[in-house]
Order: C-alpha cells, then sequence, then structure tokens
C-alpha cells in the first residue's frame, strides 16, 4: 500500500505546510489525537500603509482593488519612540487591561496577532466580543494578523514546552518580524512594541532585543498618561501580597478544578450560583438540585470570596452546625465604616462584624431552632466568576486627609450602587477628582491575604445626583447596551428612509404572496405616546354568524434580514429598555417609530394571524399570512375605554372595539378556568414636566377592561405561532415557558398566612394556587388581595427563552398562563425572540426559504441564553429608573401615606406604600433617639418594641408612614425614606 505522507521531494510546497497536533478525550473516555495540516503563507500582509511590499500582495475586492490596509502611516510617538510606534499587546495584556485599549485618548494602530485572539476567546468571551468591536472600528485602527499562517511567524511547539510557552514565544517572534519588515520599507520605520504584565515574557522579549513593556511603564510614556495608570491591575502589589506567609492568610484556599469536579460527580459536593441576601452581606444562598431547599451560607470565611452571581462549588456543613437564616438586617457600609483600606489586618472578621455576629448568635440561641435550622453549606472554589464593571463612588471615610488633597496614589474603598457586591479596594492618584463622583470599577482579584477584592479605576460618570451621571450609571449597572447604532448597521436601512412606502403596484416583489387587508377596519390600542406600534387588530362579523378576528403584527422581518449587521445588533441588544424619560431601542428609530411602526393612516407590511371564532370564543379555524394593512386609528387605551363607554358612538370601528373586548372576557375566562394565575406587582406611573423633563408627581397606573383586551388577543396569537411553528420545526423552535415553581418556595407565604390570617395557600397545581389566592382576603382591607398577590409573584420562577429540541414536551408548559406551549410573536420591535419566531413562522407557511440562522440549534441556543438575561436586565433597569424619579419627584416635599408590612426582621421592618409603588425598610434606629430595645417573634412575625418608642409591629399589618426623600450615602443614590407615623 502507497504511503500518503507528504514528502519534500515529491512536493515543493512542502515546506510551507505544519502540522498542529492535539490531544482530546472522547465521551467514552478515550484518548483522540487529531493532526491538522497548516499552509503557511507569504501573502498575509502587514496591513501598515506605509509598507508598499504588502500592497502588492494584498487581497483585492470584486473590482480588484486593494483592501484598505489598517494602520496609520503616521502613528501615535511617545516619550521613547519619537518616530511613531505600532502596538502588539499579548493576552495578558488584554485580559487584565480592556477597558484600556478602549480609551480614546490612547492605544491606536494596535496588531491583534491571531494567537492572542484565540486566547482571550478561550479564557474570557466577554472580553473577546469587546475586542472583536475594536477591531471592527474604524477609528481605533486595531488589526487582526493571522501569525498562525504566515511563513515567518509561525512556531512550532517544543518538547516540553508548554502551550502558554509558545504562544508567548509566537508573539514575540511577531514582533520581532515586523520590525525587521517596516525596517525595510523605511529609514524612520514606527517601531513595534510588545505590551506585557507578564514578567517571563517581558524578561525574554528583552533578551532577543524586542522592544517591550510592562503596561505601566508604557503608559507613564504617554503624554497625560497619569490618568491612564489608575486604570492598570496593581501587579506588582498582587505579587507581594501573594508571598505573604501561610499564617497571614485571610480565607481558606480553593480548591483545585479536578478536585472540584470529583466532588460535584461523587455527590460530596454542590454546584450552584450563589446569591447574597439583600438585606445580610454576610449571608448568601446557593440552590442545588439535591436539596428540595435553599443552602445556607453564613459568614466571611463560608462565603470566602464568592461574589453574588458567581457560579461555585459548597460542601454542606455537619448537622450540628446547621443554622436558621438571619432574622437581622447587617449592611456592610454600617459594619464596615471607616476601616482603613490600606492595612487589611491579620483577622478576617473585623472587631464590628464580630460584635453584630455574637448579638445574632444570641437570638438564635434564645429561639427554639428545632425544625426550623436549614441545610449550611461553605464554598470551597469559583468555577466561573460573574465579574463585571460595577458603578459606585469613593467612601468619603476611607479617605485620608493627604489623598484627598494630593496627587500620589492612595488605597481607598468604593461601594459598588448594587449592595449585594462587597466594597472593592481601589488605588487611584485621582482621589480628589473623584470624591463625589459617579465612577466605573472592575474587580481584579481576590486573593486569600485580601478581606476586600481589589480592582482598578475605569472612567467617572459625573457628579452624583445628575440626571446624565444616574442614567448612564444606572443603564451600566444593568448591561444596556445604550450605545449609538453604528455605520454598518445603519447602511442596512432602507435607503429611501423616511420616504419609504408599501409599493404602489402590485406586481412589486415586495407583494409577493402578501393578502390586501388594506380594505378592513383595523385599530391599535396602546399606552398614550406610544410611537413603536407593534400590533393592531380587527373583529367583523361573518355571514354564518361567526367572528373574523386579526391580529396584525410589524413585519421587522422584511426589514432586518438574518445574519446582517442590523440583525447582529439587535441579537445582541436583545430587547428594547423603557425608561421613565427615554428609551434605549433594539432597532434604529427609522424603523422602529416609522417604517415597521403600524401608524394610522398609512399602508404598512404586517405579519397576521386570522382566526375565525364563535359568539363563546372557540377557534373554529385559523390561518397566517403576510400582508398589507392600513391602521384606521391608533387609540390609546384610555381613548378606546371612552369609545367603547360612550353610547352615542355606533360607528363600525367602534363596535368591533366592543365585539373585541366581549370576545376577550370570554378568552380571559377560559384562560382562568384552566388554571391561569391573576399576579400582581406594583404599577405606576412617574409624570413629567413637559419642558424640562422634571418629574412632577406620581400615580398608581389604573387597569382598564381595554388593556385586557390587547393582553388577550397577543396571548391568543402568540400561543397559536407557538403551535405552528413547533410543529414545523420541532428540533429548534424559539418557545418560552414558565416553569411550576418548587412548592418549597411557598413555604414561608403559606405558614404567615396561616399564623397571621388562618388562610390555606395550595400549591399543588397553577389552578389550586389560583382559586387560594382568590380566597386571600381581608373584608376591612381591599389591598390585601393584591398584596399577597404581590407576595406570590415573588415566589415564581422566572420565565424563560428555550430552543424547542433542549426540553421534553411536558417541560414546555407556561405555569403562569396554564398554557401547554408558548412563545413571543406580538412584539418584533422590541424583543428579538419575536423577531425569530416571524423568520420561523414565515418558513412554516412556506413564505421563504429556511434560513440557517433559523434552523441552527447551537446558534437559537445562544440567542435564547443572551435574550434571557437581556429581558431580566431590562426589566430590573425600568424598575431602577422608576425608584429614581420617584426619588426626584419627591424631593424636598412631604407627605404621609399608607402603608403594609411585607416583612419583618428583628432590627427593622419593611413596608409597600401601594401609592408609590415601593418598598422601604425602616430600622429600629429610624424610630426614636436612642434606638429603643425590641424582640422579635418569629413563630408570630412579631416585633414589639420598648423604651424610647412602644409599638407592636405585625406582618400584613396597615401603618401610616410619612415619605419623604433620602439620599442614601452609602450608595449614593436618592431615593424615598420612610418614617414610622402610627399602626393601626
Amino acid at each position: 500500500m502507497a504511503s500518503l505522507k507528504r514528502s519534500f521531494e515529491s512536493d515543493p510546497f512542502a515546506q510551507n505546510i505544519s502540522s498542529k497536533v492535539y490531544v482530546r478525550s472522547t465521551k467514552s473516555g478515550k484518548v483522540q489525537k487529531i493532526v491538522r495540516e497548516v499552509y503557511l503563507r507569504q501573502d498575509i500582509p502587514c496591513s501598515s500603509k506605509l509598507c508598499n511590499a504588502c500592497l502588492k500582495i494584498a487581497p483585492r475586492d470584486a473590482a480588484n482593488r486593494p483592501i484598505p490596509f489598517v494602520l496609520s502611516e503616521k502613528p501615535a510617538g511617545t516619550s521613547v519612540f519619537t518616530q511613531g510606534h505600532y502596538i502588539v499587546p499579548d493576552t495578558n495584556a488584554f485580559l487584565s487591561a480592556m477597558d484600556l485599549f478602549e480609551q480614546s485618548s490612547a492605544f491606536y494602530d494596535v496588531i491583534v496577532l491571531q494567537v492572542v485572539l484565540e486566547e482571550v476567546r478561550a479564557r474570557s468571551l466577554p472580553l473577546y466580543n469587546r475586542l472583536v468591536s475594536l477591531t471592527k472600528s474604524e477609528d481605533k485602527r486595531f488589526y487582526v494578523f493571522f501569525n498562525e499562517f504566515r511563513l515567518e511567524t509561525y512556531v512550532t511547539r517544543e518538547e516540553n514546552e508548554s502551550v502558554n510557552d509558545r504562544n508567548d514565544r509566537a508573539v514575540r517572534k511577531a514582533v520581532k518580524w515586523y520590525n525587521e519588515h517596516l525596517s525595510k520599507t523605511s529609514k524612520k520605520a514606527p517601531a513595534v512594541v510588545m505590551l506585557s504584565n507578564d514578567r517571563d515574557n517581558l524578561r525574554k522579549a528583552k533578551e532577543d532585543g524586542i522592544p517591550a513593556y510592562s503596561l505601566a511603564n508604557y503608559v507613564s510614556q504617554l503624554k497625560d498618561g497619569e490618568q491612564l495608570l489608575d486604570m492598570i491591575p496593581e501587579m506588582e502589589e498582587r505579587d507581594a501580597l501573594i508571598e505573604k506567609k501561610p499564617g497571614q492568610f485571610l480565607y481558606p484556599e480553593h480548591y483545585t478544578l479536578s478536585k472540584m469536579n470529583t466532588g460535584v460527580k461523587n455527590g460530596l459536593l454542590h454546584q450552584g450560583i450563589f446569591n447574597v441576601s439583600p438585606y445580610n452581606y454576610l449571608e448568601g444562598s446557593i440552590r442545588v438540585p439535591a436539596f428540595p431547599k435553599a443552602l445556607l451560607i453564613l459568614g466571611r470565611e463560608n462565603i470566602n470570596r464568592a461574589v453574588d452571581g458567581d457560579l461555585v462549588v459548597v460542601e454542606v456543613l455537619p448537622k450540628d452546625q446547621w443554622k436558621q437564616p438571619s432574622t437581622q438586617v447587617i449592611e456592610e457600609e454600617a459594619v464596615t465604616m471607616n476601616e482603613n483600606p490600606t492595612e487589611e489586618g491579620s483577622d478576617l472578621i473585623s472587631e464590628k462584624e464580630r460584635k453584630v455576629l455574637q448579638e445574632e448568635a444570641k437570638r438564635t440561641l434564645a429561639k427554639t431552632t428545632e425544625g426550623h435550622a436549614l441545610p449550611t453549606a461553605k464554598v470551597v472554589g469559583v468555577i466561573k466568576r460573574n465579574w463585571r464593571q460595577y458603578v459606585g463612588h469613593i467612601d468619603q471615610s476611607s479617605v485620608s486627609s493627604s489623598a484627598a488633597q494630593g496627587r500620589k496614589q492612595d488605597s481607598v474603598f468604593v461601594i459598588p450602587m448594587d449592595k449585594k457586591i462587597p466594597k472593592i479596594r481601589l488605588r487611584t492618584r485621582q482621589v480628589a477628582e473623584l470624591l463625589g463622583k459617579r465612577i466605573l470599577v472592575t474587580i481584579d482579584a481576590w486573593d486569600r491575604t485580601s478581606r476586600h477584592p481589589t480592582g482598578h479605576f475605569v472612567r467617572s460618570l459625573g457628579e452624583l445626583e445628575t440626571k446624565a451621571a444616574e442614567t448612564e450609571a444606572l443603564l451600566l449597572e444593568y448591561d444596556v447596551q445604550y450605545r449609538p447604532f453604528p455605520k454598518t448597521v445603519l447602511d442596512c436601512l432602507p435607503k429611501e428612509g423616511h420616504d419609504w412606502k408599501v409599493p404602489a403596484s402590485m406586481d412589486d416583489p415586495g407583494w409577493r404572496d402578501r393578502q390586501d387587508l388594506r380594505d378592513l377596519l383595523i385599530c391599535s390600542i396602546d399606552p398614550i405616546g406610544c410611537q413603536d406600534i407593534d400590533d393592531a387588530l380587527h373583529a367583523r362579523a361573518l355571514p354564518n354568524g361567526n367572528f373574523e378576528v386579526g391580529v396584525h403584527i410589524a413585519d421587522v422581518s422584511h426589514f432586518v434580514k438574518p445574519n446582517n449587521a442590523m440583525d447582529t445588533e439587535a441579537s445582541i441588544r436583545g430587547t428594547t429598555v423603557y425608561l421613565v424619560d427615554k428609551r434605549i431601542d433594539m432597532l434604529p428609530m427609522l424603523l422602529g417609530t416609522d417604517l415597521c411602526s403600524l401608524k394610522p393612516y398609512v399602508e404598512r407590511y404586517a405579519f397576521s394571524v386570522i382566526w375565525e371564532m364563535n359568539s363563546n370564543a372557540d377557534i373554529v379555524g385559523s390561518r397566517f399570512t403576510k400582508s398589507v394593512i392600513k391602521s384606521r386609528e391608533a387609540f390609546s387605551y384610555e381613548q378606546a375605554q371612552l369609545r367603547i363607554d360612550d353610547a352615542s358612538q355606533q360607528d363600525e370601528l367602534t363596535n368591533s372595539i366592543r365585539t373585541l373586548l366581549e370576545l376577550s372576557k370570554k378568552l380571559k375566562q377560559k384562560r382562568l378556568d384552566a388554571g391561569a394565575l391573576s399576579l400582581s406587582s406594583p404599577e405606576i406611573k412617574v409624570h413629567m414636566e413637559s419642558e424640562t423633563s422634571d418629574p412632577i408627581d406620581v400615580k398608581t397606573k389604573e387597569h382598564l377592561p381595554t388593556m385586557s383586551l390587547v393582553e388577550e388577543f397577543m396571548l391568543l396569537a402568540n400561543t397559536s405561532v407557538a403551535a405552528k411553528i413547533y410543529e414545523a420545526f420541532p428540533q429548534t423552535a424559539i418557545l418560552r415557558r414558565h416553569a411550576a415553581p418548587p412548592k418549597t418556595n411557598f413555604d414561608e407565604l403559606a405558614n404567615q398566612l396561616r399564623v397571621k390570617k388562618g388562610l390555606d395557600l395550595s400549591v399543588e397545581s397553577s389552578r389550586a394556587l389560583a382559586d387560594s389566592l382568590d380566597l386571600c382576603v381581608d373584608p376591612k382591607e381591599p389591598f390585601f388581595n393584591t398584596l399577597i398577590r404581590i407576595m406570590a409573584t415573588r415566589c415564581m420562577m422566572s420565565a424563560e427563552y428555550f430552543c424547542s429540541g433542549t426540553q421534553s414536551y411536558p417541560e414546555f408548559r407556561h405555569y403562569g398562563l396554564a398554557s401547554e406551549i408558548y412563545t413571543h410573536f406580538t412584539s418584533p420591535i422590541r424583543r428579538y425572540a419575536d423577531l425569530v419566531a416571524h423568520r420561523q413562522l414565515a418558513a412554516a407557511i412556506e413564505y421563504e426559504a429556511v434560513h440557517p440562522a433559523v434552523r441552527s440549534r447551537g446558534r437559537l441556543e445562544a440567542v435564547c441564553k443572551n435574550i434571557n438575561v437581556r429581558h431580566r436586565n431590562a426589566q430590573l433597569a425600568g424598575r431602577a429608573s422608576i425608584a429614581y424619579y420617584v426619588g426626584q419627584a419627591l424631593r424636598g416635599k412631604a407627605t404621609e401615606e399608607d402603608g403594609f408590612v411585607m416583612k419583618i426582621f428583628s432590627n427593622g421592618f419593611v413596608v409597600l406604600v401601594p401609592k408609590f409603588g415601593i418598598e422601604s425598610l425602616i430600622r429600629l434606629r429610624d424610630l426614636a433617639e436612642p434606638e429603643p430595645a425590641a424582640t422579635y417573634d418569629a413563630e408570630t412575625y412579631t416585633l414589639t418594641t420598648t423604651g424610647s418608642r412602644e409599638l407592636k409591629v405585625e406582618l400584613f399589618q396597615k401603618v401610616r408612614v410619612r415619605v419623604t426623600d433620602q439620599k442614601d450615602e452609602t450608595t449614593g443614590k436618592r431615593g424615598v425614606k420612610m418614617e414610622l407615623v402610627s399602626t393601626y
């Protein structure tokens, strides 16, 4: 048999072919060797506009023009490289200081090596995405050089050489080649400089005569580089800390990854997401499959450097160490105030923390804990950090007098806006300038030797409490993509702009397979001021006595094609975010508020779901079609309700809305009969002054029957589309599910109702829960039922998008809606999931061919994962915006309102004020001066105070509170402060 192995004699190009060898383990446990040939080329350009040699071999476009080079012919200089320079960062530099490379004041003309890009992707996908964005920026001039395919820069891994050392050598070789290559173009060629924080890599580069600097040394050469120095992690300081003696370590060492994986596999350890209590920074919890209730994690040592949202591994403690959840509010800023950021001390637990914990232990021992203790665990390792950029402000009490005046580097604490994130120790030269500012920071590390995580400064957002700074802080805190749409996205819009119209000729390709529904009496019903109108409806009587009802949805998929720049941007944003004073759009405004929006009196493309129904709202038949419609009117909920209620209005359009209302009532009753839940959450509206956009009043949203009308038909459309796309794509349909909550989620609420009101809460099914919620009434207090529904909502699981092939059919069920199958279809202007559903439905009715993006399960799973996060963040950002503006609306005012006690601690209680839709903690120290003594009865949920103020506070109790605004000195946010006036 002839050998297929290449030989240099038979193939003159064999010297340009190299092999990469990979070893991987298969699912069966066997080891598989993979050999891949790499064709090494000499036509990969350096992309410097100074190089004519590479211009001759550069790739060309369809018109035979060379693809434009990226690197400038006049790159910026430094105090050392006055002739100009290009930068080649290694992987370490990008991983530790990505914020630095995103600055607009420096870091232009950067060569991103292929080997570095691949390493960054393997280490951190979020950082990889940020780096890719930089390579696409025309201004920053970041060029990806494929060093692994260029003959002169490829390196073969040597025997006993680690992958990391081989990649570092590849970086050094590429820098050396670039310098030699460019020196041939000009006597004054720019230098090519390697940047790294890896000491060994820097040492070897200097031995080879390669220009190389640490990030700190390089930045110090730049003009105005002093401010940028704060953005560089303190590697030298960390190295000094790590070299401490074992007795000086404050935290237990984390297990190795292999030890954690083995423990989890054997059931000895458990893996899950770590959550910090919003009321006690020394208490966390983690849900794991092996236990019906969340495991408690108490104290600094057991939390062991885990941060809220981290994926951690825990070990359950012996049963004699199991504890009750804390009944005390413990706030980090109050306990750790005046802590010195430059002196960590030798004790993990500070004196103040020890005192607080001792008080909590006394309370616990004074109660009967039998039957109430929960499994308690300790963190033994972190699988994946959930660290991100954090918004906060410098803790004034941590600033030394010299730091507040001078420019020397000093350590301070930053208090994050999110109370669940620990204080971050920061070294900065700009203490005086940053005091009183909202700042953005990131965590670099949390070593065993440090009580707090260490981080670095990214940028200042502006003065505390200014509208611009607080709004940007909110967007950053919830990771809302708020940057302007890039040119590549805007280039995807119709060239006609606002002049675009539905083609007049029905022979135009845009009319292909569309049904002409312009003669139907269609209207939209939305909140006041709505501009992005996704949906419209119609109803008309049929000759057979039945009704034709249609839901018409903006045909966004006509304008946004799969995998173009606009689609990619929309998939990243995931959803439109609605704040009190602005809207952060998923799609450019031209589409969202004009060309796609189903505005009245103009023709628009739509995707229609049309049913035939009898008078009992039973569906006789249904169909799906692309269409052209012309909405007759755009009503607000209030306008539509007035029109329905006005008996003198007997026109055809008004009567069709009345028909829709009657049918919607029957649809709703059918859902409720099937077990759909009617839950609740506080809903308010902030009224703004028209000229200044300042908040002037806060009112509770009134629920109108027209709101329910629209909701019922949107739910029906979503359910109908879900069934259709699942039938067509059983493995890849994009659906939405709402898992049944574990029964243990309702244990606390059920016990509270039983003890305080003698009511039973049944959670056997959604129907049983719905029925028992209907019975949770207090004849003396109408709001009580709403209060219980709000609390029940918080016991629920979150609904989520998923790809149908990842779950069995019974798991598709939407618990809250009591629907077997469900999706989102009706809001494609503001939700990416709906846009995907549109594409799948279009393929299902054979309107267009199936695009690979719609059929790729892997891609759809990634889309679902992202939009689940974006959807949740959008909700949180919206609520935070309302909370901020409620505080602003109350600024300088004081009002007395009724509230209800929702939660009780041993040193305070939480009150909900329905009028403002807000809740706030009232501490014992807020009741009187000096702080009254108190006893808390956990069995009866009762707090009794004595001394300076005597009163009795019970769960669900109605109270009178004085509501004012207050700047939270801890978070820097202005919010609502409540003072107890009296109890009822």
